[in-house]
């Protein structure tokens, strides 16, 4: 789909990009855009300019990651001429005021997962996004999972038919960085800056992968969340805990499975272990993401004393994204995805869609971001009501 007033991609420059934070999800990006002209034939990126608050710190920041200048100041870069994209790693509670803005600015959009932090500002990001696509600029949801080799090859095989009917699936995502009773504030731990905890922030990767990968969407949920360290040392004393370390839920799905649920930041030994497992009436995957380059197929349809799972080594060429990476058996980061997301945002960008619900262009976009978070919003009004099943 391409719009009349599109923003022409221009031709006598490279596509300027603004990325606004720098810090944890700043590098991953900043490593993706120094990396994706290597890897694939894409348009020419220039980073042109890095922003967050303080100045010494993004200053730093734009030397070591390689950005050509530094701000503090976001509302003057999205105004710049020589920006074209503005890519978004700030908390949550900052996504919708940029995004919006920038969107309206007439610059395409890269945007951090959640999408905000509350459905209100979820969907009037939406309203701008639609706006802006009509415009023919690309606003884009960043659940960089969705750009693992093995997870696409999953969701091939899910489509080509291989598991048969879905019946159930699960995902748990687990993680142990809190564990410690004394590890400090950190805004992940203010509902007000995050949102939620650990339903938010890892929860909905594991709900979206369900939903991508089965084709399936949320239905209506039963949840329950809890906060196993209430209180935590902060810089000016002890603070109180406003989010959640961990949730569970059930979500029944529009297809007729069900979807089992479990995130936690208090998991000792769980490094960033997201795991997968979906079974139908013709065959079975799993993933873990600690195994990155693994899938696990079983074929049901082959005679019983010869089924098991088979372990797939996702590195051949003919792999998805593999083409542009390195020989069979050469496996690939965890950091390779943010450059294969990269690299799907610059040509919906260069191929003029906007994914505006006509099936093509990026995916997810605000929209599928706006779903989501109405997925989580009924788990966190479930857990409220005592697990009582909420209908999306």
């Amino acid at each position: 789909m391409t719009s009349p007033s599109a923003p022409a991609a221009p031709t006598d420059r490279p596509l300027g990009v603004a990325l606004i934070g720098y810090a944890f999800m700043g590098r991953a990006h900043s490593q993706a855009w120094r990396t994706v002209g290597a890897a694939f034939e894409v348009p020419d990126v220039a980073r042109k300019v890095i922003v967050g608050r303080d100045e010494q710190a993004v200053s730093e920041a734009a030397d070591r990651l390689g950005w050509e200048e530094h701000a503090t100041d976001w509302r003057e870069v999205i105004a710049r001429d020589d920006v074209d994209i503005v890519d978004i790693c700030t908390p949550g509670f900052l996504h919708a005021e940029i995004a919006i803005a920038a969107l309206e600015a007439g610059k395409h959009v890269l945007c951090e997962k959640p999408l905000a932090n509350d459905t209100a500002e979820a969907e009037a990001m939406v309203e701008a996004a639609k706006a802006a696509q009509a415009r023919g600029q690309v606003a884009a949801l960043g659940f960089t999972y969705r750009r693992v080799p093995a997870l696409v090859l999953a969701k091939q095989l899910v489509a080509d038919g291989r598991l048969g009917s879905i019946r159930q699936a699960r995902a748990s995502y687990l993680q142990d960085w809190l564990v410690d009773e004394g590890a400090p504030m950190t805004w992940r731990l203010r509902k007000e800056t995050a949102g939620s905890g650990a339903l938010g922030d890892i929860g909905s990767h594991a709900i979206d992968q369900i939903q991508e990968l089965t084709g399936q969407r949320t239905a209506a949920v039963r949840g329950r969340l809890a906060t196993m360290v209430p209180e935590r040392a902060g810089e000016d004393g002890t603070e109180q805990v406003t989010v959640d370390d961990a949730a569970w839920a059930t979500l029944e799905l529009d297809g007729g499975a069900v979807g089992s649920v479990e995130v936690s930041r208090m998991a000792t030994g769980a490094k960033n272990r997201l795991q997968i497992e979906l079974y139908g009436t013709a065959g079975a995957l799993k993933f873990d993401l600690e195994s990155p380059n693994e899938l696990w197929f079983l074929d049901a349809t082959a005679p019983i004393a010869e089924q098991g799972f088979t372990r797939i080594l996702v590195t051949e060429p003919e792999h998805p994204y593999l083409e542009a990476w390195w020989p069979q058996g050469h496996v690939l980061g965890w950091e390779n995805a943010f450059t294969n997301q990269a690299r799907d945002l610059l040509l919906a960008i260069r191929d003029g869609v906007s994914g505006a619900g006509d099936g093509t262009g990026f995916s997810p976009d605000f929209a599928d971001g706006l779903a989501l978070q109405r997925v989580l919003d009924a788990i966190i009004a479930s857990d409220t009501a005592d697990g009582t099943t909420v209908t999306l």
